[in-house]
């Protein structure tokens, strides 16, 4: 996506109001799009969120440490996010665990919401009034996430990083200690995931990645907008 067309996609919603000019601070107070109907499906309460939060974090490096497989394999850093978050919604027993090649063993607690809570999953806003099971990246931040801040002491595990490098945007996912993300391209030998621990990506030469307030790429940290805050 463009960039013009991503402010006109945001023009349109209280994201515009915080959406940083290049060099520009981000206001503190920040307003969430009001695009997902937590009347229609439940949120999520707090332990609920705590618990989905291991699970998706759980998808997702398992996702790192399995490599390439039909399973396991992501188009881009939309993909990446609805999969764990998709599957983090599921009902994690015996028959999910073989067909996801995992290990019974060191699995968080299960996660236990209604059945109206589990159609959050492949339930993506798509800013018309629809849902979807697919979404881009920039409709997952407008219409499915609520803004945070630009400082990285703000994020909780499997919070999100936004960037818009003017012909594109990117997600990544903060681990608690570093990011995981997909690369954007994807073969048979390699999936396209990788991870980087905070103090590598700070030392990345490519300074448009920084999840820095003084970098104008860095849109900020966004949230699921179902998740409890």
């Amino acid at each position: 996506m463009k960039r013009r067309d991503l402010l006109g996609l945001l023009s349109a919603l209280p994201l515009a109001a915080w959406l940083p000019a290049a060099g520009a601070s981000a206001p503190g107070d920040l307003e969430p799009a009001q695009a997902f109907d937590t009347a229609a499906v439940p949120a999520l309460d707090a332990e609920q969120s705590r618990r989905f939060r291991a699970w998706f974090l759980r998808i997702v490096h398992e996702q790192l440490r399995q490599g390439p497989s039909p399973r396991w394999h992501q188009r881009d850093c939309a993909g990446l996010v609805r999969f764990a978050a998709n599957e983090a919604l599921r009902v994690h027993d015996a028959a999910w665990l073989r067909a996801m090649r995992m290990d019974a063993s060191s699995l968080p607690p299960e996660l236990d919401i209604s059945a109206q809570q589990r159609l959050l999953a492949r339930h993506w806003a798509q800013g018309d009034g629809s849902f979807g099971p697919f979404v881009t990246a920039a409709r997952m931040i407008a219409f499915n996430s609520r803004p945070l801040a630009r400082e990285l002491r703000q994020a909780e595990p499997a919070d999100l990083l936004f960037y818009d490098q003017g012909d594109d945007q990117h997600l990544m996912i903060w681990t608690g200690r570093g990011i995981a993300y997909h690369t954007g391209s994807s073969s048979p030998q390699d999936n396209g995931l990788r991870s980087l621990r905070l103090t590598e990506l700070m030392q990345w030469k490519d300074t448009r990645w920084l999840p820095e307030p003084h970098n104008p790429n860095f849109v900020g940290l966004f949230r699921l907008h179902w998740l409890a805050a």
